[in-house]
């Protein structure tokens, strides 16, 4: 009985075996490289007679080179045309080893289960200001189009988070910025400086409120879920309570023994954690202002903090070179991490994965892994996923995610800013399996001279992440001294110029002339600490006395309010 299926296609659609098979073809190209565009003809004669220009009018020719950029809307687009077409709801196509497949990565939320797709350990770009000095914190911006920066010279600074490069700066403390955040809703940024001085800002930099909020040092921030309150940590060794709303306090917080380093308000519920010199750990009730518990295992200075974006973990960094996970559910240590060689400084969870990144004082930026099992043994140490030894010359103060996780920044006392990615598919350059290597010495400072100041369009906002599957014009008193708030910043650009930014105040609020600089030059040798930096006299020198008399107090750049136009030691 013969049981072959029967032939129901013609016999011309059956494919036969070539007859001239040294002829036939096969596709190569997919194993080469990709290849830039090629370039246009018009664009390429438009920079030859720009170029000639600048040779008639005695002008250096700029050399042009394409700028690297990280573009996530291909991937988003992909992304959701995925969502709409895809079999079942946990299907993704599987990666290839590949250059070529560059172009099919995702973003990290279409890897729910693969947290490989987070590790931001490939160099991007270095960034750093004209006049340099320490980068004490950075974050993104809600819609996560640009990332802002506080320096230790008070100042703002703003790079864009496509290509990098510097948008618009402007001064505004006077002294060193110490903490920033925006509201959950993005309506609003808070800031707090090396005096005490709390203000608010619109988005488009405009400030609205200042005020002394402590005698000493602010060193954290951090607001409500509800944005109507937020929390400050303090040098004075107090945590105080604050209406947003109605710049109050509410109360305050007393328990720790020393200087309090950092505050964090959990994500959605009425709980503050803060970390002190005093090596303790405490939980608070932000409505009693009761200690509701207190850890005692690091045993030096806890100098980060940060909540996981579901809330049920908490990671500290210390000076005693570790970083330690708790589980607030059962108010126990979840796990050790062991891999600093020096003090860590800085500390954040990554939007969507399970995935903790520290940075430490030797300038090293780990990445660990929590999402595997537990080990059975609550002292075993956690090997860090990925190490890059050498991000940075000198301490991190202050790191930060995309918020969708595929990009990475870290602010350092080495005076620059550095932006990192993922990995590419079959990226042969990929070395941060063995710690690493350190970025090159090449720093751009593009954008930052008089006639490059461009635009900066306003800001938008909206949207929420989701992680582990879960689903803010008067004069204000100060007592003796009474601190006036500050007109809208002019355009206080890196080499001084007056020159008006849209959307950055007007040019004839104050002077903002060019003042001689309030940062101390580069070091040849080891950096020395925030505080160090800065000098009686550097400050003092950098007023510029004539300022005070004909401005009625402003002194220097714009940089603060002196009634009497003395000049000021150090603070």
């Amino acid at each position: 009985m013969d049981t072959s299926i029967p032939m129901l296609l013609p016999s011309s659609s059956i494919p036969r075996p070539p007859s001239h098979p040294h002829l036939e073809w096969t596709p190569k190209r997919y194993l080469s490289d990709p290849q830039p565009p090629p370039m246009d003809d018009a664009r390429v004669l438009e920079q030859e007679m720009a170029a000639a220009r600048q040779l008639q009018d005695g002008k250096a020719v700029k050399k042009t080179r394409p700028r690297r950029t990280v573009d996530f809307n291909a991937g988003m687009g992909r992304w959701n045309i995925l969502r709409k077409h895809r079999p079942n709801s946990t299907y993704v196509p599987s990666m290839r080893p590949a250059p070529p497949f560059i172009i099919d990565l995702l973003p990290p939320i279409a890897y729910p289960g693969n947290s490989s797709t987070s590790l931001c350990t490939k160099f991007i770009h270095t960034s750093t200001n004209k006049i340099r000095c320490p980068v004490n914190v950075v974050t993104w911006t809600p819609e996560g189009r640009r990332v802002l920066t506080g320096s230790t010279s008070g100042e703002f600074t703003l790079w864009n988070g496509l290509t990098f490069n510097f948008e618009t700066i402007l001064q505004a403390h006077d002294s060193a910025v110490r903490a920033f955040q925006f509201t959950h809703s993005g309506s609003f940024l808070a800031s707090a400086d090396q005096n005490g001085i709390i203000k608010y800002f619109q988005p488009n930099m405009n400030n609205l409120t200042a005020w002394a909020g402590h005698r000493e040092a602010i060193r954290g921030l951090s607001f409500s879920p509800d944005d109507r309150r937020f929390a400050t940590a303090s040098d004075d060794s107090t945590i105080r309570i604050w209406s947003f709303e109605e710049s109050r306090e509410e109360s305050v917080l007393t328990g720790h023994g020393w200087d309090v380093k950092c505050v964090e308000w959990h994500p959605s519920k009425g709980l503050l954690v803060s970390g002190s010199k005093d090596n303790q750990i405490k939980f608070w009730d932000p409505r009693t202002g009761a200690v509701l518990s207190t850890l005692h295992q690091h045993k030096n200075t806890i100098q980060g903090l940060a909540w996981s974006p579901n809330g049920n973990l908490v990671a500290s960094a210390s000076r005693d070179q570790t970083v330690r996970v708790f589980d607030i559910r059962a108010m126990k240590e979840f796990r050790i991490l062991r891999g600093h060689k020096k003090e860590v400084c800085s500390v954040t969870w990554h939007p969507v994965h399970p995935i903790l990144v520290s940075g430490g004082s030797e300038g090293a930026v780990l990445h660990w892994d929590l999402g595997g099992p537990e080990p059975t043994n609550m002292q075993s140490v956690t090997q860090p996923r990925a190490t890059l030894s050498q991000a940075h010359d000198s301490n991190i103060w202050s790191m930060a995610f995309h918020p969708m996780g595929h990009l990475f920044v870290t602010a350092s006392n080495d005076h620059t800013t550095r932006f990192w990615s993922r990995e590419r598919p079959g990226d042969a350059t990929s070395v941060f399996s063995g710690g690493g290597e350190k970025p090159p010495e090449i720093i751009d400072m593009s954008g930052q001279d008089d006639e490059d100041d461009a635009m900066v369009p306003g800001f938008s906002y909206g949207g929420t992440n989701k992680w582990w599957g879960k689903d803010e014009d008067t004069a204000v008193g100060l007592g003796d001294n009474s601190y006036t708030q500050r007109a809208p910043f002019s355009g206080d650009d890196p080499m001084g110029s007056d020159d008006f930014i849209p959307g950055f105040g007007t040019s004839d609020n104050f002077g903002g002339g060019a003042g001689p600089s309030a940062v101390a030059p580069k070091q040849s040798g080891p950096l020395p600490g925030q505080e160090e930096m800065w000098t009686a006299d550097a400050r003092g020198e950098s007023r510029g006395e004539d300022w005070g008399n004909r401005r009625g107090g402003w002194t220097g750049r714009g940089r603060g309010y002196n009634p009497n136009g003395a000049r000021r030691g150090r603070y």
